[in-house]
C-alpha cells in the first residue's frame, strides 16, 4: 500500500511509521518537524519505500503535492498540545482545523481512498456517561483543543460523503510512551530533575483518566483500519483507551519511584474543581468495546503503560537521545 502519514516526525506518527515500513507499505511523510524530528524516523531516511517532505500543511500546494500518488492517508498533523488552546486559539485552528480542510480538499482532487484520522477524547469534552462509547451526545468540547478536533470530524465526514471516499476516524485517550515530548510524565520527570526535593502537580491530584501506551495505539490503529476497509461505511468513529484509568498523583509517585526519589508534592489546587488548567477534563475513560469486537485489545493497562514510559523516557535521557 502506498500511504501518506501527516505529521510522521512526530510521537504518534513516527510510531505508526515504523510499522507501516515494517509491514512493507511504501511510506511518504509530510511534516513541518515543528513538534516532530528526523532523529523519530532516522532508520528509514534512506530507505527506497521512504519519502519524506517537509512541509507545512496551512500551505495548501504543499498539501496538494503530497497526496498525490497514495491510496491512503495516515492524518496525524496536529497541534498536540491542549492547553495552548487558551492563550493561542488561532493557532489551534490552523494547525488542526485549517490543516485538515486543505488536506480534504486535496484529497478530493486525487485517487485517494481512505483517510485515517486521529482526534480526541477532548470531543466529548465532561460526559455524564463514563466509560464513554462512540454514539456519546451532545459532543460538547470544553477546551479549544477538542473544538478544533470536533471541527476536523464534521469537515472529514461532510467531505467523506460528499465525494466518495472513507474515512476512519480514532479518537485516543492519552497516548503516552517512547518519542513524547509533551504531557504529564514528561513534565513531571523535567520538574524532577530540576528539584528533586519537590514535585508541583497542577490541579488537586485526583484526575482520573485513561491512558494507552503507543505501542497499542498503533497496533490498534492498523488492526481496526483493516477491519474498516471490509466495513460498508463511509465513515466511522472508534475509541481507543484502556479499561482503566489513574489519577494525577498515583502518576506522580509511580515517576518518583522509578527516578528513586521521594520529593514533596506541591499541588497547585488547579481551576473549576481541581482542573489542572482551563478547558482540561478531569475525569475521562473511554469505552473500548466497539475496539474490542474487531480483535484488539491493549497489551498494557494504564499503570503499566505509565510505569513503561516513565522508563522509555529516562532511558532516553541517559542514552542522550
Amino acid at each position: 500500500m502506498r500511504v501518506l502519514v501527516t505529521g510522521g516526525a512526530g510521537f504518534i506518527g513516527s510510531h505508526l511509521v515504523d510499522a507501516l515500513m515494517e509491514s512493507g507499505s511504501e511510506v511518504r511523510v509530510l511534516d513541518d518537524l515543528s513538534a516532530g524530528s528526523l532523529d523519530n524516523i532516522k532508520r528509514w531516511l534512506n530507505h527506497e519505500r521512504f519519502e519524506f517532505i517537509k512541509g507545512d500543511m496551512r500551505d495548501a500546494e504543499t498539501v496538494k503535492d503530497a497526496v498525490e500518488g497514495v491510496e491512503a492517508v495516515f492524518h496525524l498533523a496536529a497541534n498536540p498540545e491542549v492547553r495552548i488552546g487558551s492563550q493561542s486559539p488561532e493557532l489551534l485552528y490552523e494547525t488542526n482545523v485549517l490543516i485538515t480542510y486543505n488536506l480534504l480538499n486535496a484529497i478530493r482532487d486525487s485517487n485517494v481512498e481512505y483517510l485515517v484520522f486521529t482526534s480526541s477524547s477532548t470531543v466529548y469534552g465532561d460526559a455524564d456517561i463514563i466509560p464513554t462509547p462512540e454514539d456519546y451526545a451532545p459532543l460538547e468540547p470544553i477546551s479549544v483543543y477538542g473544538g478544533a478536533k470536533l471541527a476536523a470530524e464534521a469537515l472529514i465526514s461532510g467531505y467523506a460523503h460528499t465525494f466518495d471516499f472513507k474515512a476512519l476516524i480514532f479518537r485516543l485517550a492519552n497516548i503516552i510512551g517512547e518519542r513524547s515530548n509533551h504531557g504529564v510524565i514528561y513534565d513531571f520527570i523535567n520538574k524532577l530533575r530540576r528539584n528533586p526535593e519537590e514535585l508541583e502537580i497542577l490541579g488537586d491530584g485526583t484526575q482520573r483518566k485513561s491512558y494507552l501506551h503507543v505501542s497499542d495505539t498503533v497496533e490498534g490503529m492498523l488492526h481496526i483500519f483493516e477491519h474498516f476497509k471490509g466495513e460498508n461505511k463511509a465513515v466511522d468513529f472508534y475509541n481507543l483507551g484502556n479499561e482503566d484509568w489513574i489519577t494525577v498523583k498515583e502518576i506522580a509517585e509511580i515517576v518518583s519511584e522509578e527516578m528513586g526519589l521521594n520529593p514533596a508534592f506541591r499541588f497547585t489546587g488547579g481551576v473549576d474543581g481541581g482542573r489542572g488548567w482551563k478547558g482540561d477534563v478531569k475525569f475521562m475513560r473511554l469505552s473500548i468495546e466497539r475496539a474490542k469486537e474487531t480483535g484488539w485489545k491493549p497489551r498494557l493497562d494504564s499503570y503499566g503503560a505509565v510505569r513503561r514510559t516513565v522508563r522509555e523516557l529516562l532511558s532516553a535521557n541517559q542514552s542522550g537521545e
